[in-house]
Order: structure tokens, then sequence, then C-alpha cells
């Protein structure tokens, strides 16, 4: 297996890992669409979900929860580069499993003597299809979002490699 090391030195001499960037200038995703999802390593969002490089925004943090910053970004990509559509991606087998926000912000002050400033942001993995209408509700509530009600969710059993709807309540 590559280094990351080998991997950044291979691409700033030139290696062909990346696509090249479309001459086009404008910023728009094609499909009008922002994918929110896990920054799970295992998963490719663009195979899938069948996306190309310039169809869609794709945010990722621990467990595809909607946080300050994610709907910091969905408002931009939103109002600024004129996306509609939400795709909310979960899955199973997350690394978050089992763990709770007090647990871990605990484990964390204790090995650090700081308690993270984060709130509400962090959710348990063992309840997909809840926290996605979680995700759902908390979407349609931001007044900053002009179409917070465009919201797709999605969970994905790693396991059987299937890809669910989840609607809203």
């Amino acid at each position: 297996m590559p280094s990351i090391d080998r991997l950044l030195d291979e691409a700033a001499a030139g290696a062909p890992n990346a696509a090249p960037v479309a001459a086009d200038p404008r910023f728009d995703p094609a499909l009008a669409t922002a994918v929110v999802t896990c920054m799970d390593a295992r998963i490719d969002v663009f195979a899938l979900l069948g996306l190309r490089i310039g169809d869609a925004h794709v945010l990722r943090n621990a467990g595809g929860v909607i946080t300050q910053d994610t709907l910091r970004g969905l408002v931009i990509s939103q109002r600024l580069m004129g996306t509609r559509t939400i795709v909310v991606v979960h899955h199973t087998g997350c690394g978050m499993t089992n763990r709770t926000e007090d647990v871990f912000r605990e484990e964390v002050r204790r090995d650090t003597g700081m308690r993270p400033q984060w709130a509400g942001e962090f959710m348990a993995r063992d309840r997909e299809v809840e926290e996605l209408r979680q995700c759902f509700r908390r979407l349609r509530a931001e007044p900053l979002l002009p179409h917070g009600d465009d919201v797709r969710g999605y969970l994905y059993d790693m396991e059987a490699c299937e890809l669910v709807r989840v609607r809203p309540e």
C-alpha cells in the first residue's frame, strides 16, 4: 500500500492522479445537488451515487451529520452556486456506532484537560433511520436555506452494498 507521502510527492511531480478541471468557469454543480455524508474512508461517494467530477458538492464529516459548518456549506452551495437538492447519506457499520456525545466529550476532557466546544452535533450511530429523519427536520427548519425542503435521505448498507431510500416521517 502506498504511503501518503509517496502519493503527495507523485502528485506534486505531476503524476496523472487527478482528472483535469473542465474549462467551464462556472462553479455551479451540473446536477444542482449537494451531498452530505460520513467521512468514512471506505465510502466512495462518487461511485456509490454514480456522480462525476463537477456533478455535485460533497460535504463530509464524522457521521454525516448536519453541523453548523455543514449548514454554512449548504447555504453557500444553494445561495451562491445554484444547488437545490440536498442528499444525505448515512451508512451502517459507522465508526460512531455505540458512542454518545457525552461520553466522547468526557474522554477528550480527561485526555486533554479541555472540554470540546461543539455540542449537539455528535450523534450516536445506532439509530441510522431516526438520525436521517433528524437531518431532514434540521434542514427543513433552517431559514437560511432557500431549498431546505428538497432533501433526500439514504442509508447505505455496507454489508449488502445497498442504498436504501429513507423518507421523512
